[in-house]
């Protein structure tokens, strides 16, 4: 049997990937890789870059080639088989990582070229690269004793498996709740084009009537509209109970005893590595120089925005008591009413927008945006074979010439894993025929079209896709041809949301939004009282949303930095205590906001979620230059391009900020554009 993840390919092969064909692969790989660098280092002789290097490379990029889609597929067609077969993998990866990284002639072959003469002659990128690999060989527990090595691997091995479960769980306690309403009655206040989405949904099931889900447009739409309070109560309690022990499938897919288990693995694996505990070592690579730096920063934003959180909460209970008739705002009415305070303050609602954002003027918008600004062209390329009718695959070129490629899968659907993210399919890098260009994944979770209308966006939804965009330029229009510092990769963590972050500022602009908006059966532009009141409503509440991102990544520092292993920290608990100093909304104590908390249990920001607002000072600051030139200033746009996308993770991040800036970055700019003085 031929395995398609052993061939080469210039993309995956997607249609032709079997679960079957996954540890078979991922197995002969890792051997390949263990037999070939023990050959290399063998024979080694004269330390080089083209010795030791691009030979590693090689391998690592058919790992790369293998895994890559394999990952995608598991989260946006999944099934047990692939799920199974995925699993099975993941330790292995780790477990072969943790190997290279402790290997002590690898090690010593890396520090050797560092301080040789070659190393003065490398390129920027190939130095930064083998910096890098040396703090990686520290971090991986190269200098640890033999029987503190194998613990060590033991951990990584365990960790990974456990992040992945803690994925599949929140998956599966997601996509196993639904809830079918008969009567539409019932629905009243949900816009029609929300209704459709459940009807479709209970079509699709042979089922009559409407069938909600806690998938995110089911979720936000019923949140947010309908006026059902019980309606609203059931789904936030099903929603904020997911994979814990309490709510409908309490003790289902429950990931406490994970989240305890990963928690004192990763104060283990930092104490093995001389590391106070797991926030120090997830802050090696990063930006931030101390956790007591992170810590001052949540603490000091905290300080500036609970003021106002807590003047737009009482604004909004006020409303709430007066007009709805809510005596006690809970939990599960914040977004209903404070749609209806925003369309009465603004008179506007989000789901009013709607009609003006459909799915292709926003993406042509788009890539007109991103194309005047960076000097590229985006087209789509029928002929790329797709996993599933929704995604779409499309080239860059600028001068004609293909630099860059992408799939496009936007909409939430069964079998997909949610939120929105961009993953690498594929990283630029030189090769002895020419270059390989870079190709991403961009992947969301919008409302799908409905009842023969096109996909239409909320505004919210429009900027997540320039939010992901953002990290997709960020990888693709690297120009680093060195693939350890290609694109995203090397890219420190609490840095890489930089782009992401800019691009979203050009959903809030008018000559921009002129670009991305048209009704979808007239073709008419947003009319220009929409267009004041859309704008005028930008900072709406946003004390309160800024206090609720601070609640998150306050908890998810504390909860590694502070972890005891004679009194470990009850999360419950901590994330209450956290709440009494930071949140303005009251939680019920049903709610286990933790066991859903993908992001640093099953994802790259554990200890380091902080990094979304860290990252925000800086796009804020950099976004702060198109204020003052232009925001489609032609050098603006180039200087930007050059300094930080085409650097990818080349060099260190404030350097490359600077080179872009000419100074450091400021917190004013985040402040103003959040309208909190």
């Amino acid at each position: 049997m031929t395995n398609p993840l052993l061939e080469t390919h210039e993309l995956p092969p997607f249609a032709a990937i079997g679960a079957e064909h996954v540890e078979p692969a991922i197995e002969q790989l890792i051997e390949q890789n263990r037999t070939g660098l023990t050959a290399q280092l063998a024979g080694l002789g004269k330390v080089s870059w083209d010795s030791l290097i691009e030979p590693i490379d090689e391998r690592n990029e058919m790992v790369n080639q293998a895994w890559s889609p394999v990952g995608h597929l598991n989260s946006v067609l999944n099934s047990d088989a692939l799920r199974q077969a995925y699993n099975n993998c993941v330790g292995k990866l780790a477990q072969w990582g943790t190997e290279v990284g402790q290997n002590k002639a690898l090690f010593q072959a890396y520090k050797t070229l560092s301080e040789s003469q070659e190393f003065a002659q490398l390129t920027q990128a190939q130095r930064h690269s083998i910096k890098l690999a040396l703090q990686g060989f520290h971090l991986s527990g190269v200098s640890l004793a033999e029987d503190k090595k194998q613990q060590f691997s033991d951990l990584t091995q365990r960790l990974a498996e456990l992040s992945s479960t803690f994925g599949d769980n929140v998956m599966d306690a997601t996509q196993a709740w639904t809830l079918l309403i008969a009567d539409a009655k019932a629905l009243a206040g949900v816009p029609e084009n929300s209704l459709a989405l459940f009807a479709q949904a209970a079509e699709e099931k042979q089922q009559s009537g409407y069938l909600l889900s806690l998938d995110q447009p089911c979720f936000i739409a019923v949140m947010t509209y309908a006026d059902s309070r019980g309606l609203r109560e059931e789904m936030y309690q099903a929603f904020t109970t997911r994979a814990s022990d309490q709510g409908p499938q309490a003790g289902q897919w429950d990931n406490s005893a994970i989240i305890d288990e990963i928690l004192k693995l990763r104060h283990q694996l930092s104490q093995l590595l001389g590391l106070g505990n797991a926030a120090e070592l997830s802050l090696a690579p990063k930006m931030a120089a101390s956790t007591s730096q992170v810590m001052s920063f949540l603490s000091d934003l905290a300080k500036q925005v609970k003021p106002q959180a807590e003047k737009e909460f009482t604004e909004l209970s006020s409303f709430a008591r007066k007009e709805l008739q809510l005596d006690d705002l809970k939990a599960w009415d914040i977004a209903y009413a404070s749609e209806k305070l925003r369309t009465e303050r603004y008179a506007i609602s989000v789901e009013e927008l709607r009609p003006w954002f459909p799915v292709e003027s926003v993406i042509e918008g788009l890539y007109s945006i991103a194309g005047r600004l960076f000097d590229i062209s985006i087209e789509e390329d029928r002929s790329v074979a797709l996993w599933h009718g929704d995604a779409k695959f499309y080239r860059i070129s600028r001068n004609g010439e293909v630099i860059a490629s992408f799939y496009l899968d936007l909409y939430a659907r069964e079998k997909k894993q949610g939120g929105a993210w961009m993953d690498v399919c594929r990283s630029r890098r030189k090769l002895a025929e020419g270059i390989q260009l870079p190709v991403a994944y961009l992947t969301c979770n919008f409302t799908p079209p409905v009842a023969g209308k096109p996909a239409l966006l909320t505004h919210n939804e429009v900027t997540t896709l320039f939010h992901e965009f953002g990290h997709g330029l960020h990888h693709m229009l690297t120009q680093v041809e060195v693939l350890d510092v290609s694109g995203i990769n090397g890219v420190a963590w609490d840095a890489v949301e930089l782009p992401s972050q800019f691009m979203e500022n050009w959903c809030w602009q008018e000559e921009s939004i002129a670009l991305m908006s048209a009704h979808f059966e007239s073709g008419e532009a947003l009319p220009q009282a929409m267009l004041d009141k859309l704008l005028a409503a930008k900072n709406f509440q946003s004390g309160m949303a800024l206090a609720r991102q601070l609640e998150f990544a306050t908890f998810d520092f504390r909860l590694h930095l502070e972890y005891n292993p004679s009194n470990p920290i009850n999360p419950q608990q901590l994330i209450n205590e956290v709440r009494e100093q930071i949140a303005v909304v009251k939680t019920p104590d049903y709610n286990r906001f933790q066991n859903g908390f993908g992001h640093i249990f099953a994802g790259g920001y554990a200890a380091g979620y902080y990094s979304y607002l860290w990252a925000e000072v800086l796009s804020a600051d950099a976004f702060s230059l198109f204020e003052e030139q232009g925001i489609f200033d032609q050098a603006a746009g180039d200087k930007f391009r050059e300094a930080i996308l085409e650097q990818g993770g080349s060099d260190d991040a404030m350097n490359l900020f600077v080179q872009f800036r000419g100074r450091e970055p400021s917190n004013d700019a985040l402040l103003r554009h959040r309208g909190i003085s």
